[in-house]
């Protein structure tokens, strides 16, 4: 499909239907529609903090935000040698989060960007796009931050699109599109607030994964 017949709106229904985009490489001035047969979703009340990554979210040498830098976040992700993400799908989610419909969390250390993790919004529904790493842990904490503030903000859906070793080391699952259709439809017919709370602080993220642990 060519660039000048996606709009903002067509691409939020494609949410809602549970398809996604993606484009060849970075120069590609199309992109296809994804609707795979097995969904990676993150359980929010699932998600797992090992040692090591508590001791890094412990040490806490990091800040984090929520919103501060979507183009930063969406380039961090776009830095690597073999992309999906086109010039054609940076346009978009910019305009989707001048929107407030897509949104970033940034991890910071000493004032320069060391991880991050943006996606979609819909309804109770979060759709993860991306996620970046210039400094061990830098996703992982990105994730584990984000996790808890789905969470605590209403939150029904974490969608992942995919799983990958790293995600299912966090918790993360894999279910037939038919399940994750089901989910999808009463997520996105609920509200939650991704802006309506403050980030959680170091011990609220590593309590709900405690709590998580014991359900």
């Amino acid at each position: 499909m060519r660039r000048s017949e996606i709009t903002l709106d067509l691409l939020m229904q494609a949410y809602a239907m549970g398809v996604f985009p993606m484009a060849e490489h970075k120069d590609d001035p199309e992109i296809f529609w994804v609707d795979p047969k097995h969904r990676g979703i993150l359980p929010l009340n699932r998600f797992h903090i090992s040692r090591s990554l508590a001791k890094q979210l412990r040490r806490k040498d990091y800040d984090v935000s929520l919103n501060q830098d979507f183009e930063g976040v969406l380039d961090g992700c776009a830095d690597r040698d073999d992309t999906w993400i086109s010039d054609t799908i940076r346009r978009l989610y910019i305009g989707l989060h001048k929107r407030n419909q897509a949104h970033s969390l940034e991890v910071w250390r000493e004032g320069t960007l060391i991880g991050g993790v943006y996606g979609v919004s819909l309804g109770a529904a979060f759709f993860g796009e991306s996620m970046f790493s210039r400094a061990t842990g830098g996703s992982k904490i990105a994730l584990a931050y984000l996790t808890a503030h789905l969470r605590g903000c209403g939150y029904r859906l974490f969608d992942t699109q995919f799983i990958t070793d790293h995600l299912a080391s966090l918790g993360a699952q894999e279910i037939p599109r038919a399940r994750y259709q089901t989910m999808l439809k009463d997520a996105i017919h609920r509200h939650a607030d991704i802006s309506g709370h403050q980030l959680p602080d170091v011990s609220s993220v590593l309590a709900s994964s405690a709590a998580a642990a014991s359900t």
